[in-house]
């Protein structure tokens, strides 16, 4: 593994990672959404929820994702707050 993000790996099944760590056409499962609850709940209003599955269209910033069949585009210091652990297969 290398970089500043671990990548997902099967000794640590668990591992959660901030959403800005996952490459390109990765999908991962959301673990956790903090912040400020208007915003945390802002982001379950537009499918960014405990549980949700999300594919990473272009990481960065903006950073664009699949939710849901839609596609949401967020800021860097937002994906931050997100925490997901890598899926091997998209919904």
């Amino acid at each position: 593994m290398s970089g500043p993000c671990l990548r997902h790996n099967p000794l640590y099944p668990n591992l959660l990672l901030p959403l800005d760590c996952l490459p390109s056409g990765e999908w991962a499962e959301v673990a956790e959404v903090t912040g400020e609850p208007r915003w945390v709940g802002r982001m379950a209003e537009l499918g960014l929820r405990v549980g949700s599955v999300v594919k990473v269209l272009q990481p960065g910033s903006p950073c664009l994702l699949e939710v849901g069949g839609c596609r949401l585009s967020l800021r860097m210091d937002y994906t931050l707050q997100i925490l997901v652990r890598p899926a091997s297969v998209g919904a």
